[in-house]
């Protein structure tokens, strides 16, 4: 989902693309990719079988490569060096962070366990409540840090600001989702396979963004900020199809279970959608409150909204199996990321007169 193409000026401010023809019908591309995943699943369950044997300490390989390929192009568009302008914008920055990591992981736990272990728990496979709650926190836990550039761009945001609110909620990420994950977990009495959970994150957060790291260094030493461009330009298709073609594995490994009960993804939806809507509009609501510009508002509601979803599908497969309820749950946020977020980028938009009367 991560597929925008950034450029920066002298400035490094980004310069986004409106939302290009992939990005915009991603999720008829999404249906599409679970429907053939689900069904080649229950076709071929010998073949989804032996993927899903090709593991190395818990680690699915073909689901690991296809994610590396997903985040590795997503975070050679960030720039770390924007951290130094959060000063400027530091009350949108913090009402970001709060919502971030102070409410969303925690109201998702909340959710989950109304939902999951009460609401939905008797049309749901009893074996996998625990795992669908975890993956909805792991949903949760990872902040968006890409696609967001996108919204902002739609919603007329700062691009320094959100720059800057990426950049530092990455480097937030490499050292606060292990922890508040584990946390979580644990008050939800889910066994925290913490060996697992360390390795996901260095495998999907400080490996990564180190590779990517250096390479944009080299990339813009060697060949400028056009070159950057060039490149995030090449690399955009294979990041999305990397993105398809996990959907298909993940829903292939799933596909005997969703064909018995396809009404799961609708249950596992609910909560996704609540604490989207929630989130985002308690974020508004804070910055107009704290007399935040509309331009720094919008994208803070829609960074504290959206989720760095290809951490979490990585990470549920890691702790729990590419089998797994965990696995199910972070895949039906990347169903539904694009026309939820779509909306939410309408709401801010329509409402602009309405924020601009309090704060002016």
């Amino acid at each position: 989902m991560n597929n925008a193409i950034i450029a920066t000026d002298s400035a490094s401010a980004p310069k986004v693309t409106r939302i290009g023809f992939f990005e915009r019908y991603l999720t008829l591309w999404v249906a599409l990719c679970i429907v053939a995943g689900t069904l080649l699943g229950h076709a071929m369950p010998s073949t989804f079988e032996t993927l899903g044997r090709m593991e190395v300490a818990k680690v699915n390989l073909p689901v690991a490569v296809l994610i590396w390929l997903m985040i590795i192009p997503m975070l050679l568009k960030i720039d770390f060096g924007a951290m130094a302008g959060v000063r400027r914008q530091w009350k949108g920055i913090g009402v970001t962070l709060f919502i971030n990591w102070a409410v969303k992981p925690f109201s998702m736990a909340f959710l989950g366990w109304i939902f999951i272990r009460h609401v939905f728990a008797a049309w749901l496979p009893y074996d996998q409540l625990d795992s669908y709650v975890a993956g909805l926190i792991l949903l949760a836990a990872a902040p968006c840090t890409a696609m967001v550039f996108v919204w902002s761009n739609l919603c007329g945001g700062e691009p320094n600001f959100t720059l800057s609110q990426v950049a530092v909620n990455d480097a937030i990420m490499v050292v606060a989702f292990a922890p508040i994950v584990g946390l979580l977990l644990g008050i939800s009495a889910i066994t925290v396979p913490w060996n697992t959970l360390i390795l996901s994150v260095l495998l999907y957060i400080v490996v990564p963004v180190l590779i990517s790291a250096v390479v944009r260094r080299f990339v813009l030493a060697h060949g400028g900020h056009s070159a950057l461009q060039r490149l995030l330009a090449r690399l955009g298709p294979i990041s999305l199809g990397a993105l398809l073609l996990t959907l298909v594995l993940l829903f292939g490994f799933q596909g005997q279970q969703i064909l018995a009960q396809p009404l799961i993804i609708a249950m596992l939806a609910v909560p996704i959608l609540i604490q989207v809507y929630f989130n985002s509009g308690l974020a508004y609501l804070l910055n107009r409150k704290l007399g935040v510009p509309h331009c720094v508002a919008a994208p803070s509601a829609l960074i504290g909204a959206s989720n760095f979803f290809e951490l979490a599908v990585a990470t549920a497969v890691g702790l729990f199996g590419v089998h797994s309820g965990a696995a199910l749950a972070t895949v039906v946020g990347v169903l539904i990321e694009v026309p939820v977020m779509l909306s939410v980028v309408r709401i801010v938009t329509v409402s602009k007169r309405w924020y601009e009367a309090h704060t002016a």
